[in-house]
C-alpha cells in the first residue's frame, strides 16, 4: 500500500486530470476561441468615411472550433448573423488543420482520462508493473499535454498564419468586403492553455511523489545500569 504522502499526490493528479478533461470539454463545446473587430471595407470606401464615421462600418465577430456569429456594420446599422463550421464554411477555410485540431482535442480528453484512471490505481495500491505505476502516469499525463499544446498552437496558425478570421468574416460575402482590425484569444483558447499546464502540473507532483524522504528517528536514551542499580 503506498503511503499517506503519496497516496494524497496521487489523489490530488488525479482530480486535475478529470477537471483537464472537463475544461478540454468544455472549451470545444462554446464558441468563444476568438472574438475580434471587423471593418466592412467596401461600405467605408463608397462614402469615403473619415475616422469618426467609421464608427458606423465596424463590426464584431466571435467564433470557436464549430459555430460562431458576427454583426455586420455596413452603414445601415448592425445585422446579426450565425454560421456553424460544418459542413459548409470547412470547405472555405484550412480544413486540414482545423480538423486536425479538433483530433487533437480529442486525443488530449482520452489520455486526460487514462491519467486520471492510472493516478487513481498509483493512489490505491502499488502496481507491480512499471508502466502501470508513476512511470505510466507520467507518460499519459506528458502525451495529454502535448495533444492539447499541439492543438493550441494549430489554431494559433490557422488564425496568424492562415487568416482564419478573415476567411470567416468574409465568408459568404458577395457584396462586402470585411477587413480584420483587431483579434482576440478568448476564454476557451485560455482554458485549453490552463488544461496543458494542470498537466505540467501533474507531472511535477508525481515527480514529488517518488522522493523518498529521511525518516525522523528518535534515539531512545541508553540505560546506564551500574552496581549500585543492581544492589538496590
Amino acid at each position: 500500500m503506498p503511503g499517506c504522502f503519496k497516496k494524497t499526490l496521487f489523489a490530488l493528479a488525479s482530480l486535475i486530470s478529470f477537471v483537464s478533461c472537463i475544461l478540454i470539454v468544455v472549451a470545444m463545446g462554446i464558441p468563444k476561441w476568438m472574438t475580434g473587430k471587423i471593418l466592412c471595407k467596401t461600405g467605408a470606401d463608397l462614402v469615403n468615411a473619415t475616422d469618426p464615421e467609421l464608427v458606423k462600418f465596424i463590426g464584431e465577430i466571435y467564433y470557436g472550433l464549430f459555430r460562431g456569429g458576427k454583426i455586420r456594420q455596413c452603414g445601415l446599422g448592425g445585422r446579426r448573423s450565425k454560421f456553424t463550421i460544418f459542413p459548409h464554411m470547412v470547405k472555405k477555410l484550412n480544413t486540414g488543420l482545423h480538423v486536425m485540431i479538433i483530433m487533437f482535442l480529442c486525443v488530449a480528453i482520452f489520455f486526460s482520462l487514462v491519467s486520471f484512471g492510472f493516478c487513481i490505481l498509483n493512489a490505491i495500491k502499488v502496481p507491480y508493473r512499471a508502466i502501470n505505476g508513476p512511470a505510466g502516469a507520467c507518460l499519459w499525463n506528458f502525451l495529454a499535454g502535448a495533444f492539447v499544446v499541439l492543438a493550441v498552437t494549430s489554431f494559433m496558425a490557422a488564425v496568424k498564419l492562415h487568416h482564419l478570421t478573415e476567411r470567416i468574416a468574409n465568408f459568404r460575402e458577395n457584396v462586402f468586403q470585411f477587413v480584420i482590425l483587431e483579434e482576440r484569444f478568448e476564454d476557451c483558447f485560455w482554458i485549453c492553455v490552463a488544461s496543458a499546464t494542470a498537466h505540467a502540473v501533474n507531472l511535477l507532483l508525481i515527480a514529488i511523489s517518488g522522493i523518498h524522504f529521511p525518516k525522523i528517528k528518535t534515539k531512545t536514551e541508553e540505560v546506564n545500569v551500574t552496581a549500585e542499580d543492581i544492589m538496590y
